[in-house]
């Protein structure tokens, strides 16, 4: 790889939290990536943005911000309340189910993310990897198989369809990771220190890892 210069920057790393919803006065996604918003992670320089927790709005931001960053990492992070770990989302479904309103007040039931899309996309991060430095972290963490039907899902969705689909985007990486409440919010929690320290040390291992490994072997997948 070409060594950075000042005629050419370092790559980015995109990372995405969404505002408070629910009622919430704060949302520990956005709390976590906007911590890291300028920070160099593995020569990769860290650019981190606000989505709305809103159907559809959120999926049109974040397209912006691809656009805008040509990121080569992408990891957007949204809130799991109950969830006692950071949760490494593996599979993204073509649905929007919402049992409860959005910020704009819409309650999608039983729709499609895209239209004529595929019923699902995996992720192109290497969760196994992921999952393995967070634990010598010594940081709870976890590898999820659902990410719920609700904003979270239609922008992680709408991520890996605009990776698969857009013209330039076909090396990039990306996927979702869901964190718990921070205290003040609910049980379980995660101190916002340590949701930093999480991601920080979930993207190193995202942009050092190659492929992937199989959990409990040792060995490249």
């Amino acid at each position: 790889m070409r060594t950075p210069t000042a005629a050419s920057p370092l790559p980015t790393v995109l990372l995405t939290g969404f505002d408070p919803f629910g009622g919430d006065s704060l949302n520990p996604s956005w709390q976590a990536v906007q911590a890291l918003h300028g920070k160099r992670i593995a020569g990769h320089r860290v650019v981190a943005a606000q989505l709305p927790t809103v159907f559809d709005a959120s999926r049109r931001e974040l397209a912006r911000l691809l656009r805008a960053h040509r990121p080569a990492l992408v990891i957007c992070v949204g809130q799991a309340g109950g969830r006692a770990a950071m949760s490494l989302e593996r599979i993204a479904i073509n649905v929007n189910d919402a049992r409860i309103p959005d910020n704009a007040a819409a309650q999608p039931v039983d729709t499609p993310v895209v239209a004529d899309g595929p019923a699902a996309y995996f992720t192109s991060l290497p969760v196994k990897a992921m999952l393995q430095a967070l634990q010598r972290a010594g940081i709870a963490a976890e590898v999820s198989q659902t990410a719920g039907t609700f904003v979270c899902n239609h922008v992680f969705y709408g991520l890996m369809h605009e990776l698969a689909t857009r013209r330039g985007f076909r090396r990039t990486r990306g996927g979702f990771v869901h964190v718990p409440w921070l205290p003040g919010q609910g049980q379980p929690h995660m101190a916002t220190e340590e949701l930093v320290r999480g991601l920080r040390v979930a993207v190193a291992a995202a942009l050092t890892t190659t492929t992937d490994i199989r959990s409990g072997a040792g060995a490249i997948s």
